[in-house]
């Protein structure tokens, strides 16, 4: 079960991907926190109005905490997201080394909420991170939260 402060994090999570949906981009947001549980940075998808399909809030926030937090820093951090990551913004995270992964909506969840046509790589962020050689805590699905992530897949 997750801290009170842990949940008010996802839940603004969702209004930046709330936010993300109402400018015209996919409904994905993260919070970057410092292992004393501060907000540190946050981001909203940007892939459908900056034309960049890497333009992922979770790729964005681990290239924050590279440029920003020293290694131990990194390692006690959390990204808080309102989805799973996909393989990329896993390998981010890998390689920024911010030690601790919160998420609420799968990725298979996500999935089936917004079909993709476009290229795919079928690993789960949990796959990614367990065959790297950095110790990442991963928590998720967030089962209380799922609900209000959902249903902005139908904006």
């Amino acid at each position: 079960m997750l801290e009170t402060r842990e949940l008010d994090i996802l839940r603004r999570c969702i209004a930046l991907a709330r936010e993300a949906v109402e400018a015209g981009d996919e409904p994905f947001g993260s919070v970057l926190a410092d292992g004393d549980g501060n907000v540190l940075e946050e981001e909203r998808n940007r892939v459908v109005t900056s034309a960049d399909v890497t333009a992922h809030p979770e790729l964005a926030l681990a290239a924050w905490a590279s440029g920003h937090l020293d290694r131990e820093e990194r390692f006690r951090a959390t990204i808080y997201t309102s989805a799973e990551h996909c393989p990329m913004c896993a390998a981010a995270q890998v390689w920024s080394g911010v030690g601790r992964l919160v998420f609420i909506l799968s990725g298979p969840t996500v999935g089936e909420l917004k079909p993709f046509d476009g290229p795919a790589i079928d690993l789960s962020s949990r796959e990614v991170i367990s065959r790297s050689n950095v110790p990442i805590t991963v928590i998720g699905p967030v089962e209380e939260l799922q609900a209000e992530a959902r249903a902005l897949f139908g904006m």
